[in-house]
This record gives C-alpha cells, sequence and structure tokens, in this order.
C-alpha cells in the first residue's frame, strides 16, 4: 500500500562527525555542535532543491546525497512522493573530514521517515542506521549523527549496530580546518592489507583506553589517542596536516587527524587548551571550538 505523506514541511538538524579519534578506525565517531539543517516537503511534481552555504555549487539533482537517502527510505516505505522540496542550509565543511556526508545521508533518511505518517514505527532507529551505514560506506560517522556524543558502531551477521555514550563534560572538541580538501577514496587506498601483530594489539588497547578517556577519564587523552592503523599511511595525502598534528602533540595536545582528513581536531580538556590549539592554527585555517553535540539528528519543531 502506497504510504501517506504529511502535507507540511518537515525540519531536521544533524550535526557534523569526527571518525576514527586517533585509534578507533572505522568504529568511533563524535558528535560535534555544527550543523546543517535541511528543511522537505512533499511537492506537486519533480525535484526542487535549494542549497546554502556549504556544497552550493553541487548538482540540485537525483544525485545529490540526501536526495538519494530520501528515495531509498521512500522506497522501504511503500513508494515515491508525487514530488520533493528542499532546502538546504549547510555549515559543515565538505570533503574535510568532518563528516558532511554522512550528516546529508541522515538528514535525507530522518527527513523522509517523518514525512511519511506513522512510519517511526515501521521503520525504528536501528534500522534507519542501516540504510545510512549502506549508503555512506562505513558505519562511524552516521551513527555518531543519528545519535549523538561519542558512539560505538559495529556490524553484526550484515546488520549495523551502534551506541551512543556521553562524553565527560570536560572534553571540548577544537577543529583545525584547512583551506583544501581531501578524498577519502584515495586516503582508503594508502591503507596497507596486513599489519603488523603488534600493532594491531597496541592499536586495540588504544582504542579501548580512548572510550574509558573519553567517557570519564580525560587525563589519559593523550595516550588513548595514538595510533598505528591508519594515521601514519595517510600521511603522504596530508603533509601539511599531518605536521600540524606531530607539532600540537608534541605541545601535549591531544590531536588526530578528523576522519579521513584534512581537517587536525584536538580533544581539549580546558580553555587554556583550547587557546593553545588555536594558536597552532596556520594563518589560512580556521579555528572551530566546538562542544560536542548530545542531541544528534532531530526534528526542530516549527516556530510558534
Amino acid at each position: 500500500m502506497k504510504p501517506a505523506f504529511r502535507a507540511g514541511a518537515v525540519h531536521v538538524r544533524v550535526p557534523a562527525t569526527s571518525a576514527n579519534l586517533g585509534p578507533g578506525f572505522d568504529a568511533l565517531g563524535l558528535a560535534l555542535a555544527l550543523h546543517d539543517d535541511v528543511v522537505g516537503r512533499v511537492g506537486e511534481d519533480g525535484l526542487v532543491i535549494d542549497i546554502a552555504g556549504e556544497g552550493a555549487d553541487l548538482p540540485r539533482d537525483e544525485t545529490h546525497l540526501v536526495v538519494r537517502a530520501m528515495r531509498t527510505v521512500f522506497d522501504r516505505l511503500g513508494g515515491q512522493p508525487r514530488g520533493i522540496e528542499l532546502s538546504c542550509a549547510n555549515r559543515i565543511p565538505h570533503s574535510r573530514g568532518l563528516g558532511s556526508s554522512g550528516a546529508a545521508i541522515v538528514a535525507g533518511a530522518v527527513l523522509a521517515r517523518a514525512l511519511v505518517l506513522g512510519a517511526e514505527r515501521e521503520l525504528p532507529d536501528d534500522e534507519l542506521l542501516g540504510i545510512a551505514s549502506k549508503l555512506e560506506g562505513h558505519p562511524d560517522n552516521v551513527a555518531a549523527c543519528l545519535l549523538g556524543g561519542l558512539s560505538i558502531a559495529w556490524t553484526d551477521d550484515a546488520a549495523t549496530r551502534a551506541i551512543g555514550l556521553e562524553c565527560d563534560p570536560t572534553i571540548q572538541p577544537v577543529a583545525l580546518v584547512p583551506p583544501f580538501t581531501a578524498s577519502t577514496e584515495l586516503g582508503r587506498g594508502l591503507l596497507p592489507a596486513t599489519v603488523p601483530h603488534g600493532d594491531a594489539a597496541f592499536v586495540a588497547g588504544r582504542a579501548a583506553l580512548l572510550v574509558a578517556a573519553l567517557t570519564g577519564s580525560p587525563a589519559a587523552l593523550m595516550a588513548a589517542t595514538e595510533d598505528r592503523l591508519h594515521q601514519p599511511y595517510r600521511q603522504p595525502a596530508m603533509p601539511q596536516s599531518a605536521k600540524l598534528m606531530a607539532t600540537l602533540r608534541a605541545a601535549g595536545l591531544a590531536a588526530v587527524i578528523s576522519g579521513a582528513g584534512p581537517t587536525v581536531l584536538v580533544l581539549a580538556r580546558t580553555d587554556d587548551e583550547v587557546a593553545r590549539a588555536a594558536s597552532y592554527a596556520p594563518p589560512d585555517w580556521a579555528c572551530l571550538p566546538l562542544g560536542v553535540d548530545t542531541a544528534g539528528a532531530h526534528l526542530v519543531a516549527p516556530a510558534r
């Protein structure tokens, strides 16, 4: 049976995310207080997309990630609407390792579900996560975007699972965003097929320690963010980011490459560490002190 669509507009807000956080490759993600807003409604016919901010030069057609996610969810719920009208206000930098593609996918998935009456019962969050993960290709960013806070994501018997955790309130992420971009596909292409057993054991221990550090023992963040699994191999693709990360870590700041880069994320613990991180930002890089987003993807109620 064809789904019944909501008559009015729906407003979805989604956070930026930082995946990996050093040793938590393809598993850990952190939601950041930097948001994209997408407003959508069922139209009379065709597809209309308005984009402001980041990604304003993207094609306004069926290839847009928000639209692709919406179409996938509509198919899952029984059928497509006559038309779609979208308005996207984007603040998350694109191709910088801050989860812009994951945010677009989650926004489209949540928006489409909200536009179908009664769909939350038929399509719960765990299945929505699976749809978003399949579209993104890995679960870490979309899990953090959907749940907020710190997330641990994994795949179990072809299903995607995730657990959301609250971060220690002293954690103050600082994103140092360069003016250049990086390709996730290129970064993954630099990773070796195998790694030494000692490195694997090292990273497993550090990833476990990182969860503890982010949720209650932030004094351990320097050790917890050490990585031997992916960041060393990706350095040739982003030498400026790798150099800045090394400089920050030498200064005692828990710095990592955010996702596939090239943004460098500092997990500061105090206002002084935030200020120190900002002082290392190259002149042409943006410095964004960001809180941890705790709400995740959510519907924004219309103004009264």
